[in-house]
């Protein structure tokens, strides 16, 4: 092989490991992960709200005071369904009856309660078109604090990528790769939260 083409070749290398190290010296995954929290935080929200329907889910946010503790009711009761609007709440220590009662009609969510020596009965009231409408306004709420969370997390990572290449970490060129990759990951988390709150949506106003 000539001299220039072995010199050719050398330079060619030695520009695909530096473009190499360049594309991966960002490393994306806090970034995906945050996002991906974004996306729980939105379906977790909207797991506790109710939409006409029994769910166990609609309590997770509901604490009981519990030997000098707060804990969730599912970690003190197991909560069955009973019919389409019904839950039985029933504690494994049924001296928390009492407490458990209490802490759901604290909690000023929608539901009507009834007690027995087993546990608690818990009631989902019918939907009405106000209901739905009131609903909706709190669906979109949240959905706006998960939108204010992906907001934060591009800031975020926009100001890490521009630090990369102000530390020499990588080149301009290089920066402006990764946020062309971090907008797309921005675009793609929007999306999926916009579907989270359309599925949730549909939910309600099919009730």
């Amino acid at each position: 092989m000539c001299n220039w083409k072995r010199k050719y070749n050398m330079y060619f290398l030695l520009f695909l490991n530096c473009y190499t190290w360049e594309i991966r010296n960002f490393d994306f995954t806090p970034t995906t992960e945050a996002l991906s929290d974004a996306e729980n935080y939105l379906k977790q929200e909207y797991l506790q709200i109710s939409t006409g329907r029994a769910n166990p889910a609609l309590l997770d946010g509901i604490m009981v005071d519990s030997y000098g503790s707060l804990q969730p009711i599912k970690n003190i009761a197991s909560i069955n369904l009973e019919d389409a609007r019904t839950m039985k709440v029933s504690p494994w220590d049924k001296g928390k009856i009492k407490d458990i009662e209490k802490s759901i009609i604290d909690s000023n969510l929608p539901f009507s309660v009834s007690v027995d020596d087993s546990g608690v009965r818990v009631h989902v009231p019918q939907m009405t078109e106000e209901s739905k409408i009131k609903i909706i306004k709190l669906v979109k709420e949240k959905l706006e604090d998960a939108r204010v969370k992906v907001r934060n997390i591009r800031q975020d990572s926009m100001k890490k990528i521009d630090a990369g290449e102000s530390n020499g970490d990588f080149s301009e060129d290089a920066k402006n790769n990764f946020k062309d990759d971090l907008e797309k990951k921005i675009a793609d988390s929007n999306k999926n939260l916009e579907e989270i709150f359309k599925t949730k949506e549909t939910d309600i106003m099919s009730v």
